[in-house]
């Protein structure tokens, strides 16, 4: 058995063994094998809607003695919750802004957040005493700037459907979920999920460092609603840092929700710990409910949604019927497609949206299906981004390999 301070002796060495998940899984799949003494880390990943997340910051408004105490604060119109310090007269406000608030249907928190860390200037507007005090600012002006997840990075999630006759609006769908057993929408990273690969929690405990939207961050414990049979993790980081495209906000039929990225640092330290990370999509169970209910009516697994399906949209202009408006690009969840159909790649989360609404077949993606009473159900939305996810692994395993990311030494 091997111990997480020699693995750390081994990366400042430079002989620690680093394998992403993406190349690791892709070896185990073809075959090869593995004892743990063959490889010391496996970096995992998962990026996708995550509602659970939120930000405590410290706003400022005005010069100290403007006021007594806010009452109201919107940050780009987006409101947040003042306190739990008052701040009395310091013109400054601590606040809690949850990454599903939004200013409207098409912004909210998690738009917010990534506007924060690119840099981008906000609109602050307060209210005291019956006056309104107004301001723009930017992160480097905010004392305290922190992410949190009450929980994230679930170890596996549940497809849902709508069991009814027309449409039912959820956050699980960019259109609303139409039925019945007409089409489902599913999230979750599969095998190169950081919770996936340590599912009993050993290494992913309390105090772990990980990365949180491509930045340092730490594990503070277990999320909500977290089981033995399904964890999840609550973590925290610093906002200054952090990659805005490794969050943002993603447009639902029910409004805005959050985008977020947890990356993980797995350990080889036995045997057991090998075999949890041998793990492959088909082999990762995927429940399938009633968007409803929410009681579950089947099961599936996660090789019928990562492979053989496409990672990207093509796009195929001389097919468009000149609709208009354009429905994709009303409907694009992360704000990627121009009414143009010019596709900005770095936005697309290649969620699939733009497919399942264009008549003209301008759109085209295989997102896979379910199959549930031996009928097959087509996916028309995934929630998660496995491209982004697989970049975090290996932006970690390269933080890594040069010395920048050590594991926790505790138990």
């Amino acid at each position: 058995m091997k111990t997480k301070r020699e693995i750390n002796e081994k990366i400042r060495n430079g002989s620690a063994v680093v394998i992403p998940a993406p190349e690791f899984k892709k070896r185990v799949r073809e075959g090869e094998t593995f004892t743990p003494e063959d490889v010391d880390i496996v970096t995992c990943g998962t990026f996708g809607v995550m509602s659970g997340t939120y930000a405590v910051i410290s706003v400022p408004v005005a010069p100290p003695g403007t006021f007594r105490k806010a009452e109201k604060l919107l940050l780009n119109g987006v409101p947040a919750s003042i306190g739990p310090c008052p701040n009395e007269r310091l013109g400054l406000v601590d606040c809690i802004v949850y990454g599903t608030a939004k200013r409207d249907e098409r912004y909210g928190g998690g738009h917010l957040f990534a506007d924060f860390v690119a840099g981008e200037r906000i609109g602050v507007e307060a209210e005291a005493e019956g006056r309104r005090y107004s301001d723009d600012i930017t992160l480097k002006d905010c004392t305290f700037a922190r992410i949190h997840t009450s929980r994230s990075a679930f170890k596996n999630y549940t497809a849902f459907l709508n069991e009814e006759e027309g449409i039912i609006r959820t956050i699980f769908s960019v259109t609303g979920l139409s039925g019945p057993y007409k089409e489902i929408s599913v999230s979750g990273c599969g095998e190169v999920n950081p919770v996936q690969n340590d599912p009993g929690l050993r290494s992913l405990s309390s105090g772990t460092p990980i990365l949180v939207n491509g930045v340092n961050g730490i594990i503070v414990g277990t999320g909500t609603r977290s089981t033995a049979e399904r964890p999840n993790l609550a973590c925290a980081a610093d906002m200054i840092g952090m990659d805005p495209l490794m969050m943002g906000g993603f447009i639902t039929s029910d409004g805005p929700e959050c985008l977020t990225s947890i990356a993980a640092a797995i350990p080889v330290l036995d045997s057991s710990s090998l075999h949890a990370l041998m793990v492959l999509d088909e082999e990762i169970p995927l429940p399938v409910a009633g968007i409803s209910t929410r009681q579950p009516i089947g099961s599936s697994h996660y090789g019928r949604v990562w492979q053989g399906t496409d990672r990207g949209v093509q796009i195929h202009a001389d097919r468009c019927l000149g609709c208009t408006p354009c429905l994709a690009h009303l409907i694009c969840p992360a704000g990627a497609l121009s009414a143009e159909q010019t596709l900005d790649r770095s936005l697309c989360l290649a969620c699939g949206a733009c497919a399942s609404v264009c008549e003209g077949g301008v759109f085209t993606m295989n997102l896979g299906s379910i199959s549930l009473d031996k009928n097959d159900i087509p996916i028309t939305l995934r929630q998660s981004d496995r491209t982004r996810a697989e970049r975090l692994c290996r932006r970690l395993a390269d933080e890594i390999m040069d010395g920048s990311f050590l594991l926790s030494e505790g138990p």
